[in-house]
């Protein structure tokens, strides 16, 4: 048996379309391969998910239940040598997403540090 090549992400906002094609296939290890082995997800809500395997296992959890991913137009990507921010404004207008990645070796990017979820404040 042979092991499928994934599919790298060459600019940081291929991780986005990587991200929702894997998760709506249910593929949580193709979803972790978008992590960098030491990376912190804060996810979920309230805690801190470390680590490509972790990461794997939470994904795992989540995927069981089928969920649909809708892709979300990138904001601009902010770009210094190895490291980008990439931000999605989520479709239900609830906050923002946002995610630093890093430029590996062979040219590909993956995510370091994931927020999936930013509230919006609410202010008296």
């Amino acid at each position: 048996m042979t092991k499928v090549q994934l599919e790298k992400a060459m600019t940081p906002e291929d991780l986005t379309r990587l991200f929702v094609e894997r998760s709506n296939a249910g593929d949580a290890d193709g979803v972790a391969a978008l992590y960098e082995e030491e990376a912190v997800m804060a996810y979920p809500p309230g805690a801190f998910t470390v680590g490509r395997t972790a990461i794997r296992n939470l994904w795992a959890q989540v995927l069981e239940h089928s969920p649909r991913f809708a892709p979300e137009p990138p904001l601009p990507t902010l770009v210094s040598g190895d490291l980008a921010l990439t931000s999605t404004p989520p479709r239900d207008g609830a906050g923002a997403r946002a995610q630093v990645v890093r430029r590996q070796a062979d040219g590909s990017w993956l995510r370091v540090l994931d927020q999936p979820e930013f509230v919006r404040p609410t202010y008296s």
